[in-house]
């Protein structure tokens, strides 16, 4: 049987014009600013003008990912649909895809199947420019930085001390590492320099977590860019460079709404990524969907020792959000990759290595309900090569910690295929919630990251490196102990080591380095070989990919 790809299926799609989708939503005309007719943004004054009291929120995160795939962002979207098919008021929150993974390995993030959003390309490509806008921003920052080392350095900046780095929204693992600067006085102060990718700018981070044009203001403001030579922090506010760098993201800042295949409106804004970054859409777009749905279904990137890690301990913590529901997805080709079986193994049914990889999913539930107090179902995305004795198996481990599975099909049944999973999301909704973040923030930088490697990835301690416990001590000294982790971590294993699948234990985390993101709120922990920058593989997705003479996109997933 020949299946239609993603981009087909979106292609096909009839779409319908983004007023109607906007009317659907509650987003009145005065609100809502167009870019051609299939999305707009929506203005962020609504939040404040909206009667309407938020809406339940739900958070849908996943096992550990394998290259077998597990449907997490496909998952959300057919949730939402299926929410709206048993006729419940939803909307759903998303991030924005980059053009890393696009071209890269991963693919593009509009979901699949049958539970998309669209239209596809455009959310995949250049959408409506926010992450551009975002680029203009930090590399604003950086070229504000440097000129005021070239002309005069009033700051007493150290050249040797510059902690900001320019951004490409590419995978380009050239731009690393470069010397920048050369050519003589009149090009500049040569410097060892490099590249983030843009969704590990600290602007993305800051963009995310903003609550408003002043809040994004003060944040940009509290950026560090670099340190003076007597060891003092230097900001972005030092630099007068926050108001040019809140111009080019003011209308970034409002929030894109477009559609999925079945007409449920969609918030699809910002995208940091969860293995570096926070991972998480922004919290204006979040509460957006809140404020215009009685339901209201959002997404974190990677597993749920990442992305939902972040969503709590670090979202809901600065955001005062509250979730209602947790969503775990998994799929049993992954967990028997888990298992230790080969990706060219899977269609077989192996019962045994199930039973080795299903504690992967055991952890991340475990954490939902018994560390963070929130109720919580296993969605399994069914494969056609899934047996019911390998089903059963993955229900029965489940129900022994409280948890019920639902079987989803999303990818090939769009809503219908997740309206069962709906009906159990909104019985959660109503179940008791004693949600709690997994650390307090009096603890130590090294105490709070330990916290999380012992509670959360199953670890049985923590290694600093000399120059992280430098960095930790001097943060320390400047007052930033205080503020949240993001761990920079692998995401294909609980540990730093992507080698250690399922649940390892007894693994100790190697904190290689630390930095503080000022501006977003929060101490970045460098774990194992991490790169904040990517590579692209042996062959990019990019080869892939074409356009014809009618303008119609190809190999896009």
């Amino acid at each position: 049987m020949a299946y239609l790809s993603d981009i087909e299926i979106a292609q096909s799609a009839q779409m319908k014009p983004i007023t109607e989708i906007a009317k659907v939503a509650g987003v009145g005309e005065e609100y809502l600013e167009q870019y051609g007719k299939y999305k707009a943004k929506v203005d962020y004054s609504l939040l404040k003008e909206c009667p309407r009291k938020n809406g339940k929120l739900i958070l849908v995160t996943a096992i550990t990912p394998t290259p077998a795939g597990e449907g997490k962002t496909t998952t959300t979207i057919g949730l939402a649909d299926g929410m709206r098919r048993i006729g419940k008021n939803c909307v759903v929150a998303l991030r924005e895809p980059s053009l890393g993974p696009v071209f890269g390995i991963k693919g593009g993030a509009a979901g699949g199947g049958y539970a998309q959003v669209v239209p596809m390309e455009d959310i995949n490509l250049h959408f409506t420019g926010d992450f551009h806008a975002i680029g203009a921003a930090n590399n604003l920052l950086a070229a504000m930085l440097d000129n005021h080392i070239y002309q005069g350095n009033r700051l007493n900046i150290d050249p040797r001390r510059i902690v900001w780095k320019r951004c490409v929204d590419m995978n380009d693992r050239q731009l690393r590492f470069v010397t920048d600067g050369l050519g003589g006085r009149v090009n500049g102060v040569p410097r060892e320099d490099g590249y983030d990718i843009t969704v590990a700018s600290e602007i993305m981070a800051v963009f995310c977590l903003a609550s408003s044009i002043t809040d994004l203001k003060e944040r940009l403001s509290r950026i560090v860019v670099a340190y003076t030579y007597d060891e003092k922090p230097v900001t972005a506010g030092d630099l007068n460079a926050v108001g040019a760098m809140a111009a080019l993201l003011k209308d970034a800042l409002k929030p894109n709404l477009v559609q999925t295949l079945e007409g449920t409106p969609a918030f699809v804004h910002g995208g940091p990524f969860a293995n570096i970054a926070h991972g998480c859409n922004s919290v204006i777009a979040t509460k957006m969907a809140m404020k215009l749905g009685d339901y209201a279904v959002t997404e974190a990137g990677f597993g749920a020792d990442l992305g939902a890690e972040k969503f709590l301990d670090i979202k809901c913590r600065m955001a005062d959000l509250k979730p209602d529901a947790v969503v775990v997805v998994a799929t049993v080709r992954a967990l028997k990759m888990h298992g230790g079986v080969a990706k060219t193994d899977l269609g077989n049914e192996n019962l045994e290595a199930l039973s080795a990889g299903i504690p992967n999913l055991l952890r991340h539930v475990s954490n939902m309900k018994n560390v963070y107090g929130l109720p919580c179902v296993v969605a399994v995305n069914r494969f056609p090569t899934d047996t019911d004795a390998e089903i059963d198996l993955v229900i029965e481990r489940c129900r022994a910690l409280g948890v019920n599975v639902v079987l989803s099909t999303v990818w090939a049944d769009g809503g219908a295929g997740g309206m069962a999973l709906a009906e159990e999301v909104v019985k959660l909704c109503e179940a008791p919630n004693s949600f709690q973040f997994s650390y307090d923030l009096d603890g130590t930088i090294e105490e709070k990251i330990e916290t999380v490697v012992k509670r959360i990835y199953g670890g049985s301690g923590v290694f600093v490196a000399p120059a992280a416990k430098k960095e930790i001590d001097k943060l320390t000294s400047l007052g930033f102990d205080h503020l949240p982790i993001c761990m920079a971590k692998t995401q294909y294993s609980f540990s730093d080591d992507a080698t250690k699948l399922g649940a390892p234990e007894g693994f100790t985390v190697t904190v290689r380095n630390v930095k503080v993101s000022a501006g977003a709120g929060f101490i970045v922990a460098l774990t194992g070989d991490i790169m904040t920058m990517p590579g692209l593989p042996k062959v990019p997705a990019a080869e892939r990919i074409d356009v014809d003479e009618n303008g119609k996109i190809t190999g896009l997933f």
